[in-house]
């Protein structure tokens, strides 16, 4: 315990935070509780070479009036946003509108469109950053480090009630992250090379020391206390350089979850959010099992990642610190388990057939290594990848499928 001197220190220290960093960043504003946001990431791709294309700027002025388009740090990427949505389907049915209506926008540009979480072989020394303040202020402080991050990434907001809610949420997340980032990876090559890795997305940026694995806290105070304290000593600007795998979003109400490899598909995409929907109302409903389990150590939580990262869906979770191992597949199967109430009164049951499918015949990694494997060719690859774009499902029987498609399916993805 700390003696009277030390506490008054805190206390100090408490009160020069609080008074030097503006805690308008920090203050926490609910809007809705488990309403859902997803942002999605795509590449740009020229449809002559396969490479990455850095044309964002006129995406961006083609499709200004949908609102939901938004420039991200290289100009050879675009973030697709959704409205505040109440459950999966209206998530799918925003993605879904708003892709149609970018497909049809820039139909006459020559750009097609891809959402792994790399693009195979594009090198990054060709990739041109987005002229804002804040990407070149990152470049110039983290130099080598964000030059490598053209990644693409899942990221889907929770609406929380309150900061000390968010907390409780993100430490139940906590656990799940392997579980997502296998069942989304899509990241198996890095510019022409196969990394050996289901996703190698999240080697670019964990390098970082704001970026991530996420720390336990216990409650907000906690976080708002770190949170000051990076942005006092000049480690962040803003709560937008904590690029953790789990982040509070205070200015949104919502608890973040980032850790997914963007999913290959629109199908996918959705079934990743459901499972993410469906978890949050488990816990909703059994908030004791917080207490029921011991907070795993950091190592515990890096070393499931880490196997989650380089064997997906095949990887074995260390489940204490005595070393017990668990087959992941079996652990999600029975969170399924678990889940069967929430699926039926969600009306999920067709999002968690495709999260099946997807352990049943693999992810976007694995289809994609099945293409290289028979063409021994990356632009092979990312004409799969544009494929499944498209399709807007996974294409397991089909891989022999290949860019350009007919007519009549891209028209699927365009209709008015």
């Amino acid at each position: 315990m700390p003696n009277q001197s030390s506490t008054s220190s805190l206390i100090a220290t408490d009160s020069v935070l609080s008074s030097t960093v503006d805690d308008e960043e920090i203050l926490f504003q609910s809007n809705g509780v488990l309403t859902l946001g997803v942002e999605i990431e795509l590449q740009l791709i020229d449809p002559l070479t396969y490479n990455l294309c850095s044309r964002a700027e006129e995406v961006l002025k083609q499709t200004a009036h949908l609102g939901k388009i938004k420039p991200e740090f290289y100009l050879s990427t675009i973030e697709v946003n959704t409205d505040i949505c109440n459950t999966a389907h209206d998530a799918e049915e925003d993605l879904y509108q708003t892709l149609c209506s970018l497909r049809l926008a820039t139909k006459n540009m020559g750009i097609e469109f891809a959402t792994t979480g790399t693009h195979p072989f594009s090198k990054f020394a060709d990739w041109v950053i987005s002229p804002t303040d804040r990407y070149l202020e990152l470049i110039d402080r983290n130099q080598w480090l964000t030059r490598r991050m053209s990644v693409y990434g899942l990221h889907v907001h929770l609406g929380m009630s309150s900061g000390e809610e968010c907390i409780r949420f993100n430490n139940f997340f906590m656990y799940f992250l392997p579980h997502l980032l296998a069942l989304s990876s899509s990241s198996p090559f890095w510019q022409g090379i196969d990394t050996g890795l289901s996703s190698c997305r999240p080697t670019t940026y964990e390098a970082l020391p704001t970026a991530g694995q996420p720390y336990h806290v216990s409650k907000w105070q906690d976080f708002e206390y770190m949170y000051k304290t990076l942005k006092l000593c000049g480690s962040i600007k803003s709560l937008k350089d904590l690029w953790w795998d789990l982040r509070p979003s205070p200015s949104f109400g919502t608890l973040e979850i980032r850790v997914c490899d963007g999913a290959a598909t629109l199908s996918e995409t959705v079934a990743v959010v459901a499972l993410i929907h469906a978890l949050a109302h488990w816990f909703m409903d059994n908030g004791g099992w917080l207490e029921s389990v011991a907070c795993p150590p950091y190592w515990l939580s890096r070393e499931n990642k880490w196997r989650a990262m380089r064997y997906g869906l095949d990887a074995e979770l260390v489940m204490n610190t005595d070393g017990k191992v668990k087959s992941l597949r079996e652990d999600i199967q029975e969170w399924f388990e678990k889940l069967h109430p929430y699926i039926e009164k969600l009306n999920y049951q067709t999002y968690f057939s495709t999260l099946e499918t997807i352990i049943k015949y693999g992810t976007s990694s694995e289809r994609q290594k099945n293409v290289l494997a028979r063409t021994d060719c990356f632009k092979e690859v990312v004409k799969h990848n544009i494929n499944e774009f498209l399709l807007q499902v996974p294409l397991y029987q089909d891989e022999q499928l290949v860019y350009p498609l007919s007519n009549s399916l891209k028209q699927a993805m365009i209709k008015a």
